[in-house]
């Protein structure tokens, strides 16, 4: 029967690259890793080959989202202008955005209308554009970024305000922030068969909290003229993602002889039922030759809640093989696969067809290798190991592959053990700041040190 405990220390740094310039931020956080018990149930009667039962329950921190990572640089090609101009001009089946749902009406506010926007669509009358979609086109309307002509057409497509030229250069930041995590609580049952088989079952409840805060700024040097030009652009959202989730784990492991073991998991996918809550306000400031700077500050103050849906995470297999050198030591091999092309968001009649389609395009398989090694002397432990784990991208690069070392040491007190152990990771990785439209990213090159310490009593 034991009881344990686990606290890490984590520290993230993430190095960027954005058209050559660097920059770096990093994020330190303390968190309760995991916490749990088992308690075990002999049976002494010879003839009856099963000899042991356990029960066990567990809270895990599967994931830690303390994350901050800052990105600036000169881009001498794009604006985010292209990300408001993508929105207006093709989400209404390849029409733009009509122009009723950009400009106020009477006593109405631009607050009034984005609401309008965001709880009354999808409709009949325009059942291929979406609130959110709508929404983006009257931020960047509102905030002078795009302009319409509805004198002389009024379903004329939407036409940028930012200054464009061959020698005109964008200076960009992004700034993400994010909060939150992702845990797991677990019972589990498990018995084996004359110290020979190994059978195990989990039954999990996922709990996950996420905030993410992302802040762009872009300037620009493009020269003044008579008409009025974006001169700065300042875009601000505010996500929150919650939900719980249910999962299982079944588990085998059989020991081929007195030294040698092989082993097989299966991690069920997660069905999750989450929920979005979405906030965004915009800044900019314009000007013409000869004129005064003016300010523009679209923020509506309202918050999107959406409705429920359903994220289907990906199953794993995990195969495993040890070798124990009697009573000095260990060498452990796992290998897992787990194909993140078959996640899937549902219901599909919510729009998440195109998304669950690109996930199956851009998403493949992957792989991870784990090794890990124990050397005892008397009731000191000394460890190490690696991990590898594959790019689940099919074209490697918006996440990349991941490379891992550890070590640790571990003393045993009789009736309580400590065990410390430290970790690196470093991967790669570069997404777009933004999903359409405007969709340049930095390259980020992500190192997480851990350092984690554990207290196992036995009862």
């Amino acid at each position: 029967n034991q009881v344990g405990v686990t606290f890490s220390n984590q520290n993230i740094k993430n190095n960027s690259n954005y058209f050559g310039t660097e920059t770096s931020d990093k994020e330190n956080s303390f968190i309760l890793n995991q916490a749990g018990g088992v308690f075990v149930f002999k049976n002494n009667n010879p003839n009856v080959g099963w000899n042991k039962i356990s029960i066990g329950a567990t809270y895990e921190n599967t994931n830690n989202f303390n994350n901050e990572v800052f990105s600036a640089g000169n881009n001498a090609t794009n604006s985010v202008d292209a990300y408001f101009l993508d929105y207006a001009n093709y989400s209404n089946g390849g029409a733009p955005v009509p122009h009723e749902f950009v400009n106020t009406q009477g006593n109405e506010t631009v607050s009034d209308l984005y609401q309008y926007l965001g709880s009354n669509f999808p409709n009949g009358q325009y059942p291929n554009l979406s609130g959110f979609s709508a929404q983006q086109a009257l931020l960047g309307y509102q905030g002078y970024i795009m302009n319409i002509d509805d004198v002389n057409n009024p379903n004329s497509p939407y036409s940028t305000n930012v200054p464009k030229g061959q020698n005109t250069n964008y200076y960009q930041t992004n700034d993400i922030y994010s909060r939150g995590y992702n845990s797991k609580v677990s019972f589990n049952i498990a018995t084996s068969y004359k110290d020979r088989l190994y059978l195990g079952a989990n039954l999990n409840v996922h709990v996950t909290d996420y905030r993410r805060s992302t802040s762009f700024y872009e300037t620009n040097n493009g020269a003044l003229t008579s008409n009025e030009t974006i001169s700065s652009i300042g875009f601000n959202n505010e996500l929150y993602t919650y939900g719980n989730g249910f999962s299982f784990q079944l588990g085998a492991i059989g020991k081929v002889t007195d030294n040698f073991r092989l082993g097989v998991a299966y991690e069920s996918n997660t069905w999750y039922e989450l929920y979005d809550e979405l906030s965004q306000s915009l800044y900019t400031t314009r000007q013409a030759a000869g004129g005064p700077i003016i300010n523009a500050n679209v923020a509506p103050n309202v918050v999107n809640v959406y409705e429920s849906y359903t994220l289907q995470t990906p199953d794993r297999w995990t195969f495993s093989a040890a070798y124990i050198f009697g009573k000095s030591g260990l060498l452990s091999i796992d290998y897992g696969i787990r194909n993140y092309g078959n996640a899937k968001f549902k219901p599909s009649s919510a729009g998440f067809g195109g998304l669950n389609n690109e996930i199956d395009n851009t998403l493949t398989s992957t792989s991870e290798l784990r090794i890990g090694g124990e050397y005892k002397i008397k009731q000191l432990s000394l460890r190490g190991g690696y991990r590898y784990e594959g790019s689940p991208y099919k074209n490697g690069i918006t996440v990349g592959e991941l490379n891992s070392y550890s070590a640790g040491l571990g003393y045993n007190f009789g009736s309580t053990k400590l065990d410390l152990a430290y970790s690196y990771l470093e991967r790669d990785s570069n997404q777009g700041f933004f999903t359409r439209g405007f969709t340049d990213g930095a390259n980020i090159t992500s190192k997480l040190n851990n350092v984690t310490m554990t207290l196992l009593f036995e009862l």
